[in-house]
């Protein structure tokens, strides 16, 4: 046997092997996982100038005890009152609402504004620093009263307190909890009428 082939064999194998201990190396090597959470960090949200619910105004005809009446119930954001803030610093304008009942003829026969200061009996200490009066529309007639949906709310989300307001034939206010809806755990304590 020639030592000549056996020597070339011998040189392929040498040109060989770098190139197969190269490949060898590449295709089994990872990356180095590592544990680390990478996480951008939260935009703070800076808060804006205080910013005011819409004004509406609703106006109802009822027939009431035999007679025509119309109610009105008017929202604006009232500056004289004291601003409430959310979580983020954001300031918020705490509503008035007036609400008037009307003779067919145009006088008065009840009118009276209200803010969170008139539900503040019924409120945890949370809802009245944090909550503004967001609605009173007027519901319906029973009986010698006319009965009023309130709510007040932590602004721009969906909790708020319910509140019933009913102004009776005799111009008398009661305010308390709409224990209906469930929303304070059917507190029956605090479900009768409160004069105001």
């Amino acid at each position: 046997m020639s030592a000549k082939p056996l020597e070339q064999d011998m040189k392929r194998l040498y040109q060989i092997l770098p190139l197969a201990a190269l490949l060898l190396l590449t295709g089994c090597s990872q990356k180095k996982k590592s544990d680390d959470i990478i996480a951008t960090k939260p935009e703070v949200v800076k808060p804006q100038a205080p910013i005011r619910m819409q004004e509406y105004k609703q106006t109802t005809d009822v027939a009431w005890l035999g007679k025509n009446y119309q109610v009105e119930v008017h929202r604006v954001a009232d500056d004289s009152l004291k601003m409430v803030k959310d979580e983020n610093g954001q300031k918020f304008v705490d509503n008035r609402i007036s609400v008037k009942v009307m003779r067919s003829d145009g006088s008065v026969f009840f009118s009276r504004s209200f803010t969170k200061a008139a539900f503040e009996s019924y409120l945890n200490n949370d809802y009245r620093r944090t909550g503004v009066l967001e609605g009173l529309v007027y519901d319906k007639v029973e009986g010698n009263n006319l009965f009023f949906a309130a709510s007040v709310s932590h602004p721009q989300t969906d909790e708020y307190i319910p509140l019933v307001v009913s102004v009776s034939n005799f111009g008398e206010v009661g305010i308390r909890l709409d224990t209906d809806l469930d929303t304070n755990g059917g507190n029956e304590a605090n479900a009768d009428d409160d004069e105001q």
